[in-house]
């Protein structure tokens, strides 16, 4: 979670012209204050965190503070509100027509818990966003998250919420944190099928991963009808993230964000806000993604054969790391789509299949041909 990944995701943009395009606008962010944050998480939590952020050396594990994935560090507090911040002026912007899609590639911080943080997540920028856009007058939201890890924060928060449906594209808990997203957790009394959960197995590459977005997400989406679709991007699906076992490429998740965007289009009026979220190859991976992201937000995408601009290779390379030389790596990112039919002996595609079963229903829609 280095600053660094955000830092070379800004010079990548930048050197490819992506935070120039027309009609762009970069932003900065206010420390959110308490009352924000408070829409989802406990008071007696952030006053914890603004403790330990005035004095590093205490902790707080009853509240997650000081474990070894959320240590305590100066400035935790002011930090993670400008994340909340952030988040919630992207949503602002969207709703109120100010901008048609808006970006935070420091936001997705989607494990924190009302009363706790987890898995490098402080607060949760996301669920905040989200908050704000029902209390603005959103009627529904479609939440869309392909970081490798479940969603487990955003989808506690709204568990019992039928306006707000959490689908969580991730690799299976039986081999990765947090050990949790299986198919049968589906929502809260009166919130039936709002909760979406695709557990993948390890090993899951572009064909299977992408089939799995394109027979889940976006028949429930279509299905939901949401006023605003809110999209996290955690880069550590990629076959290079040290902390994951999926095998997805650059070029698969430009082609998942480019299919998303499409879909905020046909589904509500292009109302989208895209976050960043977990990531952990910081100079190969993270910056790539999110550059691809920024581009299709911005409607300038980065063509897949653009080589990465000599300006970045340079400043990567004189910190002492290799840079790549290309914006994906040429992989196909091809896919067999589901209605081309499934077959119940392979294991993503038995995956896909509890996933649609547990949840299709709920929306009138078929198991095996919607």
């Amino acid at each position: 979670m280095a600053p660094l990944r955000l830092e070379l995701t800004a010079r990548l943009a930048r050197e490819l012209g992506l935070l120039e395009a027309p009609g762009v606008r970069v932003t900065g962010a206010r420390v959110a204050p308490d009352e924000l944050i408070t829409t989802v998480h406990d008071p007696r939590y952030v006053a914890a965190v603004r403790r330990v952020s005035a004095d590093p050396r205490l902790v707080d594990f009853a509240h997650g503070l000081g474990t070894d994935d959320d240590p305590v560090f100066a400035g935790m507090h002011e930090t993670s509100a400008r994340v909340v911040a952030a988040t919630v002026d992207c949503v602002d912007a969207v709703w109120s027509g100010e901008a048609e899609h808006a970006v935070n590639v420091s936001g997705g911080m989607h494990h924190a818990m009302p009363d706790r943080a987890s898995g490098f997540c402080i607060y949760n920028d996301v669920a905040v966003g989200i908050n704000r856009l029902l209390e603005r007058g959103a009627r529904r939201v479609a939440y869309v998250d392909l970081d490798v890890h479940h969603g487990d924060g955003v989808e506690a928060a709204f568990w019992d919420d039928p306006r707000v449906m959490t689908v969580s594209l991730h690799e299976s808990g039986r081999t990765l944190f947090p050990g949790t997203g299986w198919p049968e957790e589906t929502g809260g009394p009166g919130a039936e099928g709002s909760a979406v959960n695709v557990a993948l197995p390890a090993g899951t590459a572009d064909a299977g991963w992408l089939r799995a977005v394109h027979a889940v997400v976006h028949p429930l989406v279509r299905a939901f009808r949401p006023d605003v679709l809110v999209t996290q991007h955690g880069a550590d699906a990629h076959a290079q993230d040290p902390l994951a076992n999926l095998a997805v490429s650059v070029d698969a998740q430009r082609a998942a964000a480019r299919s998303l965007h499409d879909l905020a289009h046909e589904v509500c009026g292009g109302r989208w806000v895209a976050t960043g979220g977990g990531g952990y190859d910081v100079v190969d991976v993270v910056p790539r993604v999110w550059a691809h992201l920024l581009g299709i937000a911005a409607h300038a995408p980065v063509p897949p054969a653009t080589p990465v601009p000599p300006g970045w290779r340079d400043f990567v390379t004189a910190q002492g790391w290799d840079a790549p030389e290309a914006m994906t790596d040429g992989a196909q990112a091809w896919f067999s789509p589901w209605e081309a039919g499934a077959d119940p002996s392979d294991p993503l595609d038995r995956a896909v299949l509890a996933t649609r079963r547990a949840v299709f229903p709920n929306h009138g829609l078929d198991p095996w041909f919607d």
